[in-house]
């Protein structure tokens, strides 16, 4: 709980939001390809390490602590370079740690609340799909590699609506992910055969992409000065990720109290449906209005 719970969610923000806070530093006109490029990275990592993982703790004899270490060696020059290559174009600010001041901007606390609904409800499938594809007959080594279909997915996800933002407008494809995101995670009932769940973990695993990086170019249209943006970044998606902390546990206790899934994909559906609502209620408050492309 400490070390791969609380240790490594720290390590994993401070890793994440200094490289997106620089993203937009060198970026304007083309901030939403570069931070969905930049953060289909993460996709990237989540097909490779647990597959790799995977094999060594089935397939061989490492054991748990060795096959552990071995994804961290492998890990320490990757990170290595990264800390080698972001860098600021911008000198540090100067003011205070926070920037409560965020908070009067109506635009900031609204696309916080639509993220905070959608993370409510967009992990759904990462935490039971293989156990709903188990329960639906698929063969339990397959079923674990739906996880890594899903992020295979994510990483176009992440890289095309983020190029799509900066055509259509970052919002609109922000709100675009909360609604597609939404009616897929409603539907996960309705695939059953192998085949169906395998189409199903790619088309979700797109959508929920497009929230990872249509929330954070989302943000970026809060930025006034470019020195606050790992702030602004980091005070948003700090508060909206609470929520990964609520869905997860949610999920799992209908899944106990009514013992099928049908009820966990209506609730994070719903959630997600709810926080596009909100990111659209977000578009009211920019100078575009509700039907500009924002």
């Amino acid at each position: 709980m400490l070390s791969q719970g609380i240790l490594l969610g720290v390590s994993m923000g401070l890793v994440q939001f200094p490289a997106m806070a620089a993203v937009t530093q060198y970026f304007d006109k083309k901030s939403g390809a570069a931070l969905g490029l930049v953060i289909s990275g993460s996709s990237i990592g989540g097909v490779v390490i647990p597959i790799a993982l995977s094999k060594m703790l089935n397939s061989t004899n490492l054991g748990f602590g060795w096959s552990i270490r071995i994804i961290g060696f492998v890990l320490i020059p990757l990170l290595a370079f990264s800390c080698i290559t972001v860098r600021s174009r911008l000198p540090p600010r100067k003011s205070a740690f926070l920037l409560p001041s965020a908070f009067k901007d109506p635009k900031y606390c609204l696309l916080i609340a639509a993220l905070f609904f959608m993370f409510i409800g967009m992990f759904a499938p990462l935490f039971y799909m293989p156990t709903y594809a188990v329960e639906r007959g698929m063969d339990p080594t397959l079923a674990s590699y739906l996880l890594a279909i899903i992020n295979g997915a994510s990483t176009f996800g992440r890289v095309v609506p983020g190029v799509l933002a900066d055509r259509f407008g970052r919002l609109n494809v922000f709100i675009f992910g909360g609604f597609a995101s939404g009616i897929v995670v409603c539907c996960m009932n309705l695939a059953k055969s192998t085949a169906a769940l395998v189409v199903y973990s790619i088309i979700v695993g797109f959508t929920t992409g497009t929230i990872i990086s249509g929330g954070s170019t989302a943000l970026t249209l809060c930025i006034t000065a470019r020195q606050n943006s790992g702030t602004l970044l980091g005070m948003g998606l700090g508060l909206s990720s609470v929520a990964s902390l609520i869905g997860p546990p949610v999920n799992g206790a209908l899944v106990q109290h009514y013992h099928n899934f049908s009820q966990m994909s209506i609730f994070s559906g719903v959630m997600c449906l709810a926080g596009g609502f909100i990111a659209f209620a977000a578009k009211s408050t920019t100078p575009q209005g509700i039907f500009g492309q924002t």
